[in-house]
């Protein structure tokens, strides 16, 4: 993942020769977010070379795809930003759209409840990006306040799909089920609680003199080198570059919705906390937006060769049942050719590249994991700085391995 002198293989050797100590962080520590090494020199208390090991966590998601059919692996999207399963399903079945050439049919009510499950994930992810990095930097009651909404979250998921976790909830052609009754209801009471509650972690943190100097100009990442390093997301806009797939590549309903994004200025720590507290905020009025503008009709494309058919006329119509059956036995028969499709995921963007030879199972899958192509900045942005900025930095960053080790 970095260039640089320090190997992994030969940290022991360097630390032996020279006066500077190599340390190792990790795999197993709170700070790392996960089973993440970071092989660390040290010059006294200033880091000179930072190496991220990673593959603790390996699961072979790509290689799995290439022997399910394509219904069958959208609970493996589930696991991998595990913090957002939601937006990850949806990812998924937008390329697999593509691929079929569908993308374009799906009803507008399919498309405003995709659109309110991935700022559901976005809201839920940032609350434990910004609890972990308040907690990691010292104020643990902002990490309460994160995790009281997203138990709330959380309630409103199990709601929907059945699931608080991993929840399976999206199908290429549409979603398993729509929204129960009253859900609507429910998530329009959450949203003035939830921006009550960023209102209370604004006065605690944004303006706490410990929480801005453990990350004011530390960890900086300048725009050409968050460019030049592939880092998407929030970690991108906090250098200053304003890039979001929402608006400059809208999918689903994000064109017929107003909000903001935000972006940093220096490209610090600091910067990228802002970012996702504010992005916190413009999710709450995209969700408003959805409630207020959400149609009527059906949640899954027409075509019975794509989306299971109805239960009661599977046990009524022979024809039904025939669909159903391959469906459930060979998959949905996807035409031979290749898609790419990229969504903006709260860790960045995340896209799943698709190459079909025809048939229910793909030839193969490979997916484009934000997280992952995040990390591969942590050798250049790390040397300078003290080792206790350490857990600053990597909070801000805010990646999950269960995406970076697919």
């Amino acid at each position: 993942m970095a260039t640089t002198e320090l190997r992994i293989d030969d940290a022991a050797a360097r630390s032996a020769e020279t006066d500077r100590m190599v340390i190792n962080m990790g795999p197993s520590h709170p700070a790392t977010h996960g089973v993440l090494r970071l092989l660390i020199e040290l010059d006294g208390e200033v880091i000179t070379k930072a190496v991220p090991d990673i593959g603790y966590l390996h699961r072979g998601d790509e290689k799995i795809a290439e022997n399910m059919t394509y219904t069958q692996f959208i609970p493996y999207t589930d696991r991998l930003d595990y913090l957002a399963p939601l937006a990850n399903n949806v990812a998924y079945a937008l390329a697999v759209e593509k691929l079929l050439k569908i993308h374009d049919q799906l009803p507008e009510r399919c498309q405003y409840i995709r659109v309110m499950c991935c700022e559901l994930a976005r809201i839920s992810s940032h609350l434990v990006g910004l609890g972990a990095l308040a907690m990691d930097t010292g104020a643990i009651t902002v990490f309460m306040y994160c995790f009281t909404q997203r138990e709330t979250i959380y309630n409103l998921i199990e709601a929907l799909t059945g699931a608080r976790f991993t929840t399976s909830y999206t199908r290429v052609g549409g979603l398993s089920r729509d929204m129960p009754d009253g859900w609507l209801n429910e998530v329009k009471k959450f949203l003035p609680e939830c921006r009550k509650a960023m209102s209370e972690i604004d006065t605690l943190l944004t303006r706490n003199r410990i929480f801005i100097d453990r990350t004011r100009d530390i960890g900086v990442i300048t725009a050409y080198d968050a460019v030049e390093y592939g880092l998407t997301g929030p970690n991108l806009r906090g250098s200053g570059v304003e890039f979001d797939l929402r608006k400059m590549h809208p999918y689903l309903c994000y064109d017929r919705l107003e909000f903001d994004i935000p972006v940093g200025q220096e490209g610090d720590c600091y910067d990228r906390y802002l970012v996702r507290f504010h992005e916190i905020l413009e999710s709450c009025k995209i969700l408003e937006q959805c409630i207020a503008k959400m149609p009527g009709g059906p949640v899954n494309v027409g075509d019975k060769k794509i989306v299971l058919p109805k239960k009661e006329e599977v046990l009524t119509k022979m024809e039904e049942l025939i669909h159903q059956f391959i469906l459930v036995t060979e998959g949905i028969n996807v035409p031979p050719g290749e898609a790419y499709f990229e969504a903006e995921n709260p860790k960045g963007q995340l896209g799943f590249y698709i190459c079909s030879k025809g048939g229910g199972v793909p030839h193969r899958l490979k997916i484009r994991a934000p997280s992952f192509c995040n990390l591969s900045i942590l050798p250049h942005v790390m040397p300078g700085n003290m080792l206790s900025d350490t857990v600053a930095i990597l909070g801000s960053l805010d990646f999950v391995m269960g995406e970076c080790d697919r």
